[in-house]
């Protein structure tokens, strides 16, 4: 149980591995992820260490490998995924597969090739078999239309000149070209045209009306058929330069049409050629794909393994003998027989004789903080990681925040109806959660949702106990045991008297409800918020002492762990004292005032001569006697009440100075002393008491080793701390009371909900009532997830986490620590997945 409290025991060891026995240990300890290696080799160029080329080579096959996946994601082609993790493979294996990825990669890149270039040629031949079918309508007009229009383009494309001698010299004859181009540059294509040829040209275009998809990238394009009439050579050339500027394709298109009929039988013997070749190619490349993919998943697994170890290898050391591998690691104490059980094993796969052999060294570091953890804590652990990782054997917060986190959010947001919401919520998701887990998204709202899963179920729960206690569902109480007040209110008067109060001296009978509130709350108008506020501020306020006391107490294990002798006596008792003789006493006075004080008594223990706690504690602290109370009424609650109070807050002004001076006076007398004679004697302060926290001591063989600070910047840390703790004692208490005012919108916020939204569909009679009040209902469902529950829920749950990052852990938690991150291959795959996913 030690090391759920605290972080793991850890030891710094040395391991001598025989340089054939090192993959196969290596691979081991990655399987175990128990080991967290350091760099021997920090001065070394990641290029000139030992295992490079392997390295690169892995690098090579991971290259290869996600030319596959990209391939077989374009195809849609699902890759099996059995869950299972295959072992790392032997050096000797990594041939094998990079022959096997050489061979897959060649084979595919040639398929692509090849169906890149037959799909280059059937778009050609799709193309032009647009333009002659295109053109054949231009050409075939009705009888006659042919020689008008080679006459009405004559005259446009000719000048008078032109005519003149044309007349002379016979028909003139006009050239043309026929090609396509992308239907978007076509307005520009024509307008330059236009102005490089002066008007002298005559084009006409179709479009075509399928897609046509581009053998480059597979993208699918929209193009248009034209044809450019012209005169001369010059104009030819002209005209051929702006189709190659444009991107135009031009293509042969006969004059006869004979020959473009024929031409056009021709095109669509070879386009079925090509469809049956390119149907085949397809076949085999999704053949080659479906078998690659069944063992995807186990390839990138193997390498990155593969690729880890070598990489963790490069962080050895050689020895002289170039025969033996060193390494330094940091292990878990209670791990230590398991991690010689793995490197046993791997030696003996290897089939080298020579045991490995692992030393525990003595160090001054600070050793890596390790928590273990389960599915069910990882969440909680992560909330205090997020804060700051605890410095080595410091207390851990995580196994309290698993019951004060989820309590503290239930009280700001109980309500038996929103809770169940949330709780079952939670419930699915731990029900499915192999199944969501397998099913991996990039979606980061969810994965924190399913990560988060065991903490919104309890805060479901603890919310569905709250709203009990509260007698609060969707903003209204339930009925179970009845009610303990008599009251002569008719149904008229409930219905419409929006004052109605409850008055305890004459309709309550005195008896306590059996459990949570009495469900006639509902009903008071008029004094239902102040009675809520009233025992709403009070518990936040004993919470809320309670939980920094508690928060006090566990630095005493901190203080008695490291054996600091000064700071659990000049830090954690005045401390206390202070805490309790000020705030605790406080909340002691609302238990005394809840007792003492009832409407139904008499005098002096009456309503009427009952003080306010806030105005009794102003009072304490400056020493103000309190004003006369009512008639036959007492001054005090009880006997004594001045003088312990003023005895309280003298004693609490004393522990003030004790904590701000006396820890760096006793730092300085133990320095002084300690210069003065040779050898420090034995009562001298050591360094752990003389520095804080110390991490380990005699602890796992591991000692603290700090420089000394200077004094000056003691006395300015211990001001600095000491006036953080007194006005933090204030500021801290003060800051509970958010879990009333929570607590108190929430439940607003419900009943306006029901007032404005649920109740408008309730009040509808009639068939239409029933589809008034469906649609009412389906809008209040929205607005009560989407708000109530969502929304108000990350409120409370960002208010609980600030409670307990800066009110409860600062008076023991200092989260200075690093996070033992072990050599695993667990952690390596996942990290390497959803690198290649992003």
């Amino acid at each position: 149980m030690g090391s759920l409290f605290r972080s793991e025991e850890m030891a710094l060891c040395q391991l001598f591995l025989q340089s054939e026995a090192a993959y196969a240990c290596v691979s081991e300890l990655g399987e175990l992820g128990l080991v967290q290696f350091r760099d021997l080799n920090p001065d070394v160029n990641a290029f000139q260490r030992k295992f490079v080329n392997e390295v690169r080579r892995c690098d090579e096959m991971e290259r290869k490998l996600r030319y596959l996946e990209k391939e077989i994601k374009k195809d849609g082609i699902p890759m099996l995924d059995t869950g299972e993790s295959p072992e790392a493979p032997q050096p000797r294996e990594m041939i094998d597969l990079e022959a096997t990825f050489e061979k897959l990669e060649n084979e595919l890149r040639e398929v692509n090739q090849n169906a890149e270039a037959l799909k280059r040629n059937f778009l050609e031949l799709t193309e032009l078999k647009h333009i002659l079918r295109k053109t054949q309508v231009f050409f075939d007009e009705q009888e006659g239309g042919v020689n008008q229009t080679t006459e009405s383009m004559t005259r446009a494309l000719i000048t008078d000149e032109a005519r003149t001698a044309g007349a002379s010299m016979g028909p003139v004859q006009l050239g043309f070209v026929a090609g396509v181009i992308l239907r978007e540059r076509l307005p520009a294509f024509e307008r330059m045209l236009w102005r490089a040829c002066r008007g002298n040209v005559f084009l006409r275009q179709a479009m075509i009306e399928t897609p046509l998809e581009d053998p480059t990238n597979g993208d699918q394009v929209h193009k248009s058929v034209f044809i450019i009439f012209f005169q001369g050579d010059q104009l030819k050339t002209r005209v051929k330069k702006i189709c190659e500027g444009f991107r135009a394709t031009l293509y042969p298109c006969p004059e006869a049409p004979a020959d473009r009929r024929e031409m056009a039988m021709g095109v669509m013997t070879r386009i079925e050629d090509l469809n049956t070749v390119l149907g085949q190619t397809q076949d085999h490349r999704h053949r080659v794909l479906v078998a690659a993919a069944k063992n995807l998943k186990n390839w990138f697994v193997k390498v990155r393994k593969i690729k880890a170890i070598y990489h963790t290898l490069n962080l050895f050391n050689l020895d002289v003998t170039q025969k033996c591998l060193i390494a330094e690691c940091w292990v878990p104490l209670l791990d230590i027989e398991t991690i010689q059980l793995a490197l046993r094993r791997g030696t003996e796969r290897s089939g080298s004789s020579v045991p490995p052999i692992l030393n525990r060294m003595q160090t001054f570091e600070n050793p890596p903080t390790y928590n273990r953890t389960n599915k069910f804590t990882k969440a909680f652990q992560a909330l205090i990681d997020a804060y700051g990782v605890a410095s080595y054997r410091e207390m851990n917060p995580a196994p309290y925040t698993i019951i004060t986190f989820p309590f503290l959010f239930a009280v700001m947001f109980g309500d038996l109806g929103h809770g169940a919401i949330m709780a079952l919520f939670g419930l699915w998701m731990i029900r499915k959660e192999k199944g969501l887990a397998a099913q991996k998204t990039d979606n980061e709202i969810w994965n924190i949702f399913f990560g988060g899963r065991y903490i919104i179920f309890l805060m479901g729960v603890f919310s569905m106990y709250t709203g009990l206690i509260y007698n609060d569902i969707f903003s209204k109480s339930l009925n179970i045991f009845g009610s303990h007040w008599h009251l002569s209110y008719n149904k008229s008067t409930v219905m419409e008297n929006k004052f109605l109060q409850l008055s305890p001296n004459g309709d309550y009978e005195g008896a306590p409800y059996p459990f949570g509130m009495d469900p006639i709350w509902q009903v008071a108008g008029a004094n239902k918020i102040i009675f809520h506020n009233a025992y709403k501020m009070k518990i936040s306020i004993i919470f809320g002492v309670i939980h920094m006391i508690f928060g006090v107490v566990m630095s005493w294990h901190n203080h008695t762990y490291f054996r600091n002798r000064i700071s659990l006596l000049y830090e954690f008792i005045p401390q206390l004292v202070f805490l309790l003789l000020l705030f605790f006493y406080m909340v002691l006075l609302m238990f005394i005032k809840w007792i003492k004080f009832a409407a139904t008594n008499k005098k002096p223990y009456s309503e009427v001569c009952a003080p306010s706690i806030l105005i009794t504690f102003i009072d304490m602290v400056l020493f103000n006697k309190p004003k006369p109370p009512p008639k036959d009424c007492e001054t005090y609650m009880f006997i004594g009440q001045h003088f312990i109070q003023v005895l309280f807050v003298l004693v609490a002004v004393g522990c003030i100075p004790v904590m701000l001076l006396a820890k760096p006076l006793l730092i300085m007398q133990a320095r002084k002393q300690a210069n003065e004679e040779v050898q420090p004697i034995a009562g001298a302060t050591s360094d752990a008491e003389a520095g804080g926290v110390s991490n380990g001591g005699s602890h796992g063989g591991v000692g603290g080793h700090e420089e000394e600070e200077e004094l000056s910047e003691i006395f300015i840390h211990q001001s600095i701390h000491t006036i953080e703790y007194v006005l933090g004692s204030v500021s801290h208490t003060a800051s509970y009371l958010r879990l009333w005012a929570l607590s108190l919108a929430h439940a607003q916020l419900a009943e306006v909900l029901w007032t404005m939204v649920l109740s408008i569909g309730l009040k509808q009679e009639g068939p239409v009532g029933g589809i008034v009040l469906t649609c009412v209902f389906a809008f209040w469902a929205i607005l009560t997830v989407g708000i109530l529950v969502l929304m108000e829920g990350l409120s409370a749950f960002l208010h609980t986490l600030r409670l307990h990052w800066v009110e409860f852990q600062s008076k023991f938690y200092k989260g200075q620590g690093y996070a033992f991150q072990p050599f695993s291959f667990d952690a390596i795959i996942e990290n390497g997945a959803a690198a290649a996913e992003e």
